[in-house]
Parts: C-alpha cells; structure tokens; sequence
C-alpha cells in the first residue's frame, strides 16, 4: 500500500482564530494545530504536558511565526484551568472562532476487573474534559454573536464493541451524544458543533506503549492495512472546521478505513 500524500493548505481558515486542546507532540491535536496554521488560523494550544507543551509551541513558532501560535497548559479534567485556556484565547486573539476538543485518555481492562477509578478517570478526561470544554467554548461563542464552530475528537469505538474498552468506549459514545446536543442548542447563535471518530491514528508516544501484537491485531482490521495518519484526521477536522461544512451540525464524521 502507497504511503499517503501530504495534502498542502488551501488556506481554508485564513483570519480564524483557533483553540486545540491535547496539543503537545505528534498526535491527533499537534497535527491539527500544524494543519491550522497551515490553513491560515492563529491557534492557541493546550495541554496537560507543560514540558511538551512548550516544545511545541516552540517548534511551531519557528515555522509559522510566534504571532500565529501561543500555549497554555490545561488538564480538561480541572474547571479552572479550562476557563483559564478561554479567557486566554480571547485576550490573545480578541475573538474566538474555532475549538478542537481533542482531549481523551484511553486504557485495556476487562470490565470484571475495572476498578472504580479506572472508570472515572477515563470518563472525567474522555467525556466530562469535552464537555467543560465545549461549555466554555459555547458561553464564549454565544456572547462574541459572530458564530464558531466546535469539533470533538470521538471514536469508531463509541459504535462498534472492543473488548477492553468498555470504559473508553462509553465515553466515546457520549462525545457523540454530547455533539448531537451540543449541536441543536447552538444553531440558534450560529455555532455547528460536529465531531469526527478516527479508528486507528498512530504516533510515536502511542507506539511506545502499544504492543507489536495488538498493533498488528489492529491494523489487519483496516482496508488499507495500515493505521491513519495523525494528519489525516487532521484533514477532516480542518474540512469541518472550514467553510465548506458549513451545513452540518450534530454530525460525527468516521475517519476509518476499517470493514464494517
């Protein structure tokens, strides 16, 4: 199988202004904030990870311009430090336009063993980090009265059974139902809120702590045997993002090649 091309930027999102959550390194949130500035945005990265974080930022700053990208750290699972990250976007940028909930925490453990805190912990990221999110996203959106657009990051597994999984994949489903929601109550302000669910985005911190047998378990499992390209999913955020999605709302958009 081909190696995928690098689509260049269309400059889809010239002018915007844009907040990606889990944004430190070389996953799903790193390769949207690079795919928003190369469309254009100016872009103000989160994360739990101050150290990495901050490499980032930097690294995106001697490409682009240290005008067109700013961090600040943000564990989703901490009501302060949220409202922080959005009342930060707004003094920087002046206004906010576009909000990547990326954050997620994943996890293997069968649900006879799954203690308590497994559980939660899982879902206080996953599910409870996308909602104080998409609220602070949402007062901040309604009161500009300019429109906005929201992306939650899913899962194919909020549809589809893995063992293991039972807590990520309950969380999941809520980012679904989250957006569906989400997504009727901000068409009245001009918001679309929709969501995209990847099914296997490689990167390197994730290959670190995935094993050679469960990664090609998971492959094999794929049309194009290979996992997605964090890039990829990127892609499609920045499609939703864009003006050319410009009528879907309450969506969750599969960026999966895998067989049904």
């Amino acid at each position: 199988m081909n190696e995928p091309r690098y689509v260049a930027g269309h400059r889809l999102l010239e002018g915007r202004s844009a907040v990606v959550t889990a944004a430190a390194g070389a996953g799903i949130g790193g390769a949207t904030a690079r795919r928003f500035l190369e469309e254009g945005a100016r872009v103000l990265i989160g994360d739990a990870h101050a150290r990495r974080l901050k490499e980032t930022e930097e690294a995106l700053a001697a490409e682009f311009g240290a005008d067109r990208i700013s961090s600040l750290p943000c564990d989703v699972t901490d009501e302060e430090q949220v409202g922080a990250l959005f009342a930060h976007a707004e003094r920087t940028h002046g206004h906010l336009d576009v909000v990547v909930n990326n954050a997620g925490l994943g996890g293997t453990a069968a649900l006879v063993d799954m203690t308590d805190d497994q559980w939660g912990r899982v879902l206080d990221v996953t599910l409870n980090g996308t909602f104080r999110c998409t609220r602070a996203a949402l007062r901040s959106l309604k009161a500009s009265g300019t429109g906005g657009v929201i992306v939650n990051n899913a899962s194919v597994v909020g549809w589809r059974a893995q063992t293991g999984q039972a807590h990520y994949a309950a969380a999941k489903a809520g980012v679904m139902a989250l957006t569906r929601c989400a997504a009727l109550e901000a068409a009245e302000f001009g918001v679309r809120v929709n969501a995209v669910a990847p099914s296997l985005a490689m990167h390197p911190h994730l290959v670190k702590v995935t094993s050679e047998e469960l990664l090609a378990e998971l492959t094999a499992r794929e049309a194009f045997g290979r996992y997605a390209e964090p890039w990829e999913v990127a892609n499609v955020i920045v499609f939703l993002a864009s003006g050319y999605a410009s009528y879907m709302t309450g969506e969750t958009v599969s960026v999966s090649s895998q067989r049904a």
